[in-house]
């Protein structure tokens, strides 16, 4: 049986004390309408949470709990994953603020995988001050691609805008070593099964862009497109993934071609960014595909200019947790059809 939507488990965990995060949070569940949709459980500690939401006047309601077998639907439920107090900094970043965000994304992560929480909703970090000899990842994907089954892929989400990477959080000197017709297949076949289970497309479209500007003008302007993309695309093609580019990424967006597909997926992180973020900024939303769990999180990081002065806009954030609840529920759906395929009727002779 699918669960109902007021019993899914959204765990949530806290990212930067010192950024938005925690405002953000809040201001999503303050709408009581939201607590219909799912049951919250933020991974913190449920006093620091009261004393932020005194700053903004929230007049949420927090429910605090010791055990995850605590839960009560229809609250807020914060996990007091530590008692001692903590001295916020607002708008600073400090080692302390990023070592709790740790301990809060580790602990959702764990519930996530046993099967306590549903889904996944992580507040931003900032990647500087997470790094420690206990967690040296780059960001959360790096660490949930090794805790969870499956291959991890950045997929920006706003409505049928869907933009995945290539290649994510590396030097910009070294995205064309990394190109490899390996690499290629393997991020566009996660990118295929994602839209059929996750969005429920059957066909998808993907295009994919080029690496160089005009891609490369027939070996001018660099011979990576020519050499590593295009013959890529083809096999990829050829086997039966509908996949088409490479496509200049210089007017891609701007005349709208990416309307004509289901998903679009650049060769670098800023190629593929800057045009979703300008098109789509506070309403879109970080969707990790090909794992075997569900997590998102808002398309925002910390703002630490803006963080405790209570004018942030949660609309990413809320986003984020609309997106998880969709997808749990089409996986949901994609298992029961996997599993009992429609019976044909026999001929008859």
């Amino acid at each position: 049986m699918m669960k109902k939507a007021e019993n899914i488990i959204v765990g949530i965990s806290i990212g930067d004390l010192n950024g938005i995060g925690s405002e953000v949070v809040l201001k999503t569940f303050e709408d009581a309408r939201m607590l219909e949709l799912c049951t919250p459980v933020i991974f913190a500690n449920v006093k620091l949470l009261s004393f932020v939401k005194k700053s903004f006047q929230s007049t949420s309601l927090l429910h605090g709990i010791d055990r995850l077998d605590q839960i009560v639907p229809g609250k807020i439920n914060v996990l007091n994953l530590w008692r001692e107090g903590l001295d916020l900094n607002l708008g600073k970043s400090d080692p302390k603020a990023g070592e709790y965000a740790i301990k809060s994304f580790v602990a959702a992560t764990k519930a996530l995988k046993e099967g306590l929480v549903d889904v996944l909703v992580t507040a931003p970090i900032n990647k500087y001050n997470i790094q420690s000899d206990e967690f040296k990842f780059p960001g959360h994907t790096d660490y949930l691609d090794q805790e969870l089954e499956g291959n991890a892929l950045m997929l920006m989400v706003q409505d049928t805008l869907r933009v995945g990477l290539l290649t994510d959080h590396i030097p910009l000197s070294e995205v064309a070593s990394h190109l490899t017709e390996e690499l290629i297949r393997k991020k566009i076949e996660t990118i295929k099964q994602s839209l059929i289970q996750d969005f429920s497309i059957n066909k998808p479209k993907i295009a994919v862009l080029g690496l160089n500007p005009h891609c490369g003008d027939g070996g001018v302007i660099g011979t990576e497109d020519d050499l590593i993309l295009k013959p890529a695309l083809k096999k990829i093609f050829d086997k039966g993934t509908l996949v088409f580019g490479p496509f200049a990424a210089d007017g891609f967006f701007g005349s709208n071609q990416y309307e004509k597909y289901d998903a679009v997926i650049a060769t670098y992180h800023d190629q593929g960014l800057i045009p979703f973020k300008t098109l789509s900024f506070g309403k879109g939303v970080n969707y990790t595909a090909g794992l075997s769990k569900v997590r998102t999180s808002p398309d925002h990081g910390t703002a630490y200019d803006i963080a405790g002065k209570g004018i942030s806009d949660f609309n990413s954030f809320k986003e984020a947790v609309y997106l998880a609840i969709d997808i749990y529920h089409s996986r949901n759906q994609y298992a029961e059809i996997s599993k009992k395929p429609l019976k044909t009727k026999e001929k008859q002779l």
